[in-house]
């Protein structure tokens, strides 16, 4: 499928190494934008850059975390020496780790805030002004937040998880008041049960095992499939904002 307006713009995806992440800038980068390609893991990113060099594609492998402030500062200064200003930030960078509450691990608790919500929030203040620039420029930009189905439906075990994407909804709700009159737009999009390796973080058996049955009674998204609908919003005419967005296996009620 081909998508309008994609082509010549400059792209950052957090979380680019696998799953979600790695399909959108892959995507992106076949429509015809840069793509600066940001995660953790180098040998994981240098293989999907090369990837889309091979496909004819410009990439660039930024390796950093966005739980590190400095790490991020390094990720801004070589993805502004390398492509200039960028007009589309996509925070697909998360991490999923389920389990009573009871059980106490703050450590799994600070995790998830720090990649799914601080993180996010480090991302957008390093590139809020090249993005409120690009609109005033005239030229389309976009920020899209990938959160979860969890931020509204509640599943046991998953309460911190569930609410660090119950933050990332509610913040991209807030965040379309300061950047819409600013011609920049914000969308939210909220896939249900898709594959990625978010699943292979569990450390439980009992909760792998509620996740393998919920795939197999409901089935999944493919990362692709996600990726298809961000290419479909951010290639929409710069005055259209698809602003919240869910996207579920039709089984998954």
């Amino acid at each position: 499928m081909s998508y309008e307006n994609l082509a010549g713009r400059t792209a950052v995806v957090t979380g680019a190494a696998s799953g979600i992440g790695e399909a959108i800038a892959v995507l992106l980068a076949a429509q015809g934008a840069e793509v600066a390609l940001l995660a953790r893991r180098r040998e994981r990113l240098d293989t999907v850059v090369e990837k889309i060099r091979a496909e004819g594609g410009q990439a660039l492998a930024v390796v950093a975390d966005v739980t590190d402030q400095s790490s991020v500062d390094a990720a801004v200064e070589r993805i502004h020496t390398a492509y200039g200003a960028v007009d589309l930030v996509v925070n697909s960078a998360g991490v999923m780790l389920p389990n009573p509450v009871d059980d106490g691990r703050t450590d799994e608790w600070q995790r998830m805030i720090d990649t799914n919500v601080t993180g996010v929030l480090r991302m957008i203040r390093a590139f809020t002004s090249d993005l409120v620039g690009a609109a005033a420029e005239g030229r389309t930009a976009d920020l899209v937040n990938i959160s979860s189905i969890g931020a509204h439906v509640t599943f046991p075990n998953y309460a911190v998880y569930g609410a660090t994407k119950a933050a990332l909804t509610y913040l991209s709700q807030s965040l379309r008041g300061e950047f819409g009159p600013r011609d920049v737009r914000v969308t939210n999009v909220e896939p249900g049960l898709t594959q990625t390796e978010l699943a292979s973080h569990i450390d439980s058996d009992g909760l792998r095992e509620q996740i393998g049955g919920m795939v197999e009674a409901l089935g999944t998204l493919s990362a692709e499939e996600v990726a298809d609908v961000v290419a479909y919003v951010t290639s929409r005419p710069r005055h259209v904002n698809l602003r919240q967005i869910m996207v579920l296996p039709t089984r998954q009620a």
